[in-house]
């Protein structure tokens, strides 16, 4: 049987919060850290990755896939 959104939501809201949580004290570390180098030009592919799935995840789309955009987004394709 199908559940509902709210049903969806009740069962993994908490969970889905702690990794956000998780998520925003690892990017904190990063900018702390970074702050601290000599060097202000901190560049990284996977920071650039990580913002690019933030930016999926608060997309306002239609679209139901966001897991497998966000699997194809972190897949080396070359």
């Amino acid at each position: 049987m199908m559940q509902t959104a709210l049903q969806v939501l009740d069962r993994e809201y908490l969970e889905a919060r702690c990794s956000l949580l998780e998520l925003a004290a690892t990017l904190d570390r990063i900018d702390r850290a970074s702050d601290e180098e000599e060097s202000n030009d901190f560049n990284d592919s996977r920071l650039d990755l990580l913002n690019q799935a933030i930016a999926l995840l608060t997309e306002k789309s239609h679209l139901p896939n966001r897991s497998e955009r966000m699997l194809l987004l972190f897949s080396d394709l070359d």
